[in-house]
């Protein structure tokens, strides 16, 4: 199994000013790549490959007056460009024949400079991490690195990343194998997991409280974008505005994130098997779009997904339109609320006289359908 481990680095003033170099020339050969694949198809000529590209665009044009300075970084920073324009066009054409999970992608665009930037170093680049702890990159140097843990084996490639607040991160690529938990007891362990807005996720026997990042972050997210729409376009003030604007949202980002690794640890020490409803965010979206997006329940769910497969826990996602929260746990009627309108309705009373909690109820059902997709050896969602 292949991990990320990401760290924060450090860079010096020189090292700065090395990366954008790096970041700029990776976009530089992107972009001219991409330009002769699009004028090659409008032609009608034949796909150029990879290697066609990389002697025109890196090895040629490093000989030519306009290109030069991409000499004065990584060749593999570029010969790694090339690749992400190939990768961009194997999902595009996947996508097209429909063998590509997930939504369709479009055909690969030409990179911007953004506040995101990222190179990439392969073992070619013999990149190392020395003695003293820092990450020797080419061209670049020593830079110092914040370690939270050790890399389980040797990294086969460091992505090296500048996001939008100017904090810079090198992310590592490592083999790891699976590390089984002590198994549970399936009947007294396993739980479903019916995922709202009132509460971030109900489980078995307790809730996890929404801790609505965001909306706690809204007032002060409000005061930077409001100073950022006053400031002249092309300004230091307006460059130092957007990026406070930036380091808002990171903190909103980091909170979350380190919230949901946290909360899907525990579910999985504590749970043999996860039932998950398959929720349609997209579709949820369009009603409580900024509560929605503010949950994260994609990331949710496929950080509990891959946690499971790691650590030998059952993982079942119960179809979206299993009606778990209108069905009666007890007669299996179909009595619940439903509609808009039944959101508000907390506990509900079934005509068979059994009285719900709206959200344990549906637990219940998540649980009992996980286990008979599991029982059935039925595919889930």
């Amino acid at each position: 199994m292949q991990l990320r481990y990401r760290f924060r680095l450090y860079p010096n003033g020189p090292q700065c000013a090395a990366l954008a170099r790096a970041f700029g020339c990776a976009r530089v050969v992107f972009n001219d790549a991409l330009r002769i694949r699009r004028d090659a198809y409008e032609r009608g000529r034949p796909y150029p490959l990879i290697g066609d590209l990389s002697r025109k665009v890196i090895t040629e044009a490093k000989r030519t007056p306009g290109r030069a300075w991409l000499a004065e970084v990584s060749s593999v920073v570029l010969q790694q460009s090339l690749r992400d324009l190939d990768a961009a066009y194997s999902n595009f054409f996947a996508s097209l024949r429909g063998t590509r999970k997930g939504p369709r992608t479009g055909p690969p665009k030409f990179r911007k400079k953004t506040g995101r930037q990222a190179v990439r170093f392969t073992r070619n680049a013999r990149f190392a991490v020395t003695g003293d702890g820092r990450l020797r990159l080419p061209k670049i140097g020593d830079v110092e690195v914040r370690w939270s843990r050790r890399l389980p084996s040797e990294p086969s490639s460091v992505t090296v990343i500048k996001d939008a607040a100017g904090r810079y991160f090198c992310s590592f690529v490592v083999e790891t194998g699976d590390k089984p938990l002590p198994e549970l007891d399936r009947d007294d362990s396993d739980t479903g997991i019916d995922l709202g807005l009132s509460s971030y996720a109900v489980l078995r026997g307790r809730k996890i409280r929404t801790p609505k990042f965001f909306r706690r972050a809204e007032r002060r997210l409000k005061r930077a974008q409001r100073k950022l729409s006053r400031c002249r376009k092309g300004s230091s003030n307006r460059r130092k505005a957007r990026q406070a604007v930036a380091k808002v949202h990171a903190r909103i980002a980091d909170r979350r994130r380190d919230f949901i690794e946290q909360e899907t640890t525990r579910v999985v020490r504590e749970s043999q098997a996860v039932y998950l409803e398959d929720l349609n965010v997209k579709g949820m979206a369009q009603g409580f779009g900024k509560s929605v997006h503010d949950q994260s329940w994609g990331m949710f769910a496929r950080t509990l997904e891959a946690k499971c497969a790691r650590y030998g826990r059952t993982f079942v996602k119960v179809d979206r339109f299993f009606p778990s929260t209108r069905l009666c746990s007890h007669c299996g009627a179909l009595t619940g609320p439903k509609g808009r309108e039944g959101l508000r309705i907390r506990t509900w009373t079934c005509d068979c006289g059994t009285t719900h909690d709206r959200d344990q109820n549906a637990e219940y059902n998540l649980r009992l359908e996980g286990r008979s997709i599991v029982a059935e050896g039925r595919p889930d969602t």
